[in-house]
């Protein structure tokens, strides 16, 4: 076996990289940041690190998202993310939308530690499969961030003749009045940015990756199940030498067993006696970052950025609340008789 590895290693260029982790744990990741060697990390998210926001994710039995979508009566449930079922049957998504649209959530611990990476100057980016913009919320620019599978953030005409842009306050303002988003420059229908079954990436991601992986020096994936594609291969365009960190609750992205066997192949490899810069962390992604920031000696700070931001975000709800409250008392009392037109009913 060792020679059938070494051959076709040899013959397709795909022998193993310099082992730069000192143990594949998580105190060997920690010990790899402080050691100064670590400036560009690249994260790769999934619903998994929105779900303590209350955010369902997609697959987990029983409780994913999947997996409660009977009252919309669709077909299969992945059709309410299908374009082609979206344009003849939009109330479905636009009703999902509803109970799930951005600014009723706050980020996670997870989204925090994500912004620390950031503000210690060694995130090169985030690619998100997330919808959520809970990366944006809890601190991350534009150009931290890519957004794999799109954004609530703008929204777009479906007719490729008009493709009129929209904001998210008008989208917002549509779909909790509960009617379908129509463009008023054609009438076809609008809908958020979010990349639905059957359509493209945005271009940003597939020009980002060419730039980005490369020079990754440490790869978090936090939160995912590694199923979707192109998103799921992303974790094999690292450098052969540049580890690779998952933290979830079950292992995914291992490389196929064929693969396995003779050493190779881009898929993440914990188990093998070849196993060389893989590391799992089996836990929600909270606590995951949490562990990892504590090795770091991260977790005071950690714990106080995520108690600032969230007293900060309900300090803004509450603020929303009372301005709404008054102009609804305001509407309330022009509405109402003052004391001489009461006075005069009486006369």
């Amino acid at each position: 076996m060792d020679f059938l590895r070494s051959l076709f290693s040899r013959t397709l260029g795909l022998s193993p990289g310099e082992k730069v982790l000192d143990e594949l744990s998580l105190e060997g990741v920690a010990s790899y940041i402080q050691s100064g060697k670590c400036k560009n990390v690249i994260c790769m998210v999934g619903a998994g690190i929105s779900t303590s926001a209350g955010i369902p994710d997609f697959r987990s039995p029983g409780t994913g998202l999947y997996a409660n979508l009977q009252h919309y009566n669709l077909p299969y449930p992945e059709a309410i993310f299908q374009i082609d079922y979206f344009k003849k049957h939009p109330e479905p998504f636009f009703a999902l939308a509803r109970e799930l649209y951005p600014g009723q959530f706050k980020p996670t611990l997870c989204h925090y530690f994500i912004r620390m990476l950031k503000d210690k100057g060694i995130l090169k980016r985030c690619y998100s499969q997330n919808i959520d913009t809970l990366e944006r919320v809890a601190g991350l620019e534009g150009e931290d961030l890519i957004e794999a599978h799109g954004t609530f953030h703008t929204s777009h005409c479906v007719s490729q003749f008009c493709s009129k842009e929209y904001s998210m306050a008008w989208m917002k303002d549509k779909i909790f009045s509960e009617v379908i988003p129509k463009c008023d420059a054609c009438n076809s229908l609008v809908k958020p940015d979010i990349v639905f079954f059957g359509e493209n990436l945005p271009s940003r991601f597939f020009t980002s990756i060419k730039n980005d992986f490369p020079n990754c020096d440490l790869l978090i994936i936090m939160g995912t199940s590694l199923q979707v594609q192109p998103f799921a291969s992303l974790v094999s365009r690292v450098p052969k030498n540049c580890p690779r960190v998952l933290i979830n609750m079950e292992k995914t992205g291992q490389a196929s067993f064929a693969a396995g066997l003779l050493g190779f192949g881009g898929g993440l490899d914990f188990d093998s006696d070849g196993a060389y810069r893989d590391v799992v962390y089996l836990s929600t992604c909270d606590d995951g970052c949490m562990a990892l920031a504590d090795l770091l000696g991260w977790k005071a700070e950690l714990e106080e950025l995520v108690k600032r931001e969230h007293a900060a975000i309900d300090s803004k709800d509450a603020s929303k609340k009372d301005a709404t409250a008054n102009q609804s008392s305001e509407c309330s009392d022009k509405s109402s008789p003052g004391p001489e037109a009461r006075k005069s009913d009486y006369q």
